[in-house]
């Protein structure tokens, strides 16, 4: 028996190497994939290059991959990474062009998305499948069970992703220009109407920008639930208009008097540290750290949650259906999902922003290395909001310009 068990071991590593040679993503392959001993696809990864594609544009997230993951999944398992930096919607265009195709082989192992990216690449059958469930930090450090492993914005998730990060939504201001900050959407209307030219939030295709408005939202809601969980027709039928009306009335004073907005956070953070408006935004509550350490934004910058709460929101990595590399992929994967690589995320001096691990599965000594990189928490943990469902993402993009922008 025990010769057997070492034949049949020797057949599902010799398979995978096999795998990994051809790159053939049929059908039969992917399954022996997903469905394999963790040694077997840590033995058939070993080696390989697998190419990362991810948006670009932070440079301390750029930083944490290139100075710490790179070199790390380099030593412990002699794993390359190719890091190219792409917008989220150009790689999933490119993906679904492959799709059409047929090309079962393509350049892509690991893409990082969320939100309403997750559920078009999900409908489409742009991913590999169910292999988070097989990660053992995922089993071990974060947990099966827990919401956002389930669902990423509305959208099930099955498997087809795994957890990497989750911030939340705050306002970043100067305090040494505003001296009485806001508290709640309605006092920063007002803070709006007697300092015109000095706030504005970015265009609403750019994700900071519209979660600017979901966050709005939430203010209109009279109970959190009646957005949360799903999408709510019966609400934004009642309430859309305030929504818009909102906007609309801090619109003449806001930033070149509403007339045009920032294309993006880049644009908005820049005009910030310029000292051009007075407020920036988004998420990742400790992200103003390395940026005043740095000498980005002054000083005297400050964080800030209004009522009723921040949405939090989580970030995912997810493997292709036509990875070249889908063992490399899920073991590069599973480190970024590590005690020790989710603790070098959380520093300040590279990403600084936190954590999907579930303190209760930590060691002692992992959890005293956490609270020691994290520090106290910005956000109470009952002002945390859950991120409302990609369809009210789509119900802004579809409507913000013709009710606040030509109105």
């Amino acid at each position: 028996m025990y010769q057997l068990n070492k034949l049949v071991h020797f057949s599902i590593i010799l398979g995978f190497i096999i795998l990994a040679g051809c790159a053939n993503q049929d059908s039969e392959t992917t399954t022996d994939i997903l469905s394999g001993d963790w040694t077997a696809i840590e033995e058939a990864g070993e080696g390989q290059t697998v190419h990362l594609f991810m948006w670009g544009g932070d440079e301390g997230i750029n930083q944490y991959i290139d100075d710490y993951v790179t070199p790390e999944l380099k030593k412990r398992y002699s794993i390359s990474v190719e890091r190219h930096p792409m917008n989220t919607e150009d790689f999933i265009a490119k993906l679904q062009t492959e799709k059409q195709a047929g090309k079962t082989t393509g350049t892509m192992d690991i893409i990082w998305i969320n939100g309403e990216n997750f559920k078009k690449s999900k409908e489409n059958g742009l991913l590999l499948g169910d292999f988070s469930s097989e990660l053992p930090n995922v089993k071990n450090h974060i947990g099966i069970d827990q919401a956002f492993t389930n669902y990423d914005m509305g959208t099930a998730i099955e498997g087809q992703e795994a957890p990497w990060g989750k911030v939340q939504f705050v306002f970043i201001y100067d305090e040494a220009r505003v001296k009485n900050p806001p508290q709640s959407f309605k006092e920063l209307i007002e803070w709006v109407k007697k300092n015109p030219n000095r706030f504005t939030y970015p265009n609403v295709k750019d994700f900071t920008g519209n979660a600017f408005i979901r966050q709005l939202m939430y203010d209109v809601a009279e109970e959190p639930t009646e957005i949360a969980g799903g999408y709510n027709q019966g609400w934004v039928d009642e309430n859309g208009e305030q929504v818009w009306n909102m906007l609309n009335e801090m619109k003449p004073y806001l930033w070149r008097n509403g007339e045009t907005y920032p294309d993006s956070l880049a644009q908005l953070d820049k005009m910030y540290a310029n000292g051009v408006v007075d407020f920036t935004m988004g998420f990742n509550e400790k992200r103003i750290n390395s940026l005043i350490e740095e000498g980005t934004f002054p000083s005297t910058t400050k964080t800030l949650v209004l009522e009723p709460g921040s949405i939090g929101n989580t970030h995912y990595l997810s493997i292709p259906f036509n990875s070249p590399h889908p063992a490399a992929a899920m073991i590069a994967i599973n480190f970024m999902l590590s005690p020790e690589a989710q603790t070098k995320k959380m520093d300040p001096s590279m990403w600084g922003e936190g954590s999907v691990l579930n303190r209760e599965k930590l060691t002692k000594k992992q959890l005293n290395q956490f609270e020691k990189v994290w520090g106290e928490s910005i956000v109470p943990s009952d002002a945390i909001l859950s991120d409302l469902d990609t369809e009210y993402t789509n119900w802004i993009k579809e409507n913000w310009e013709n009710e606040v922008v030509k109105n």
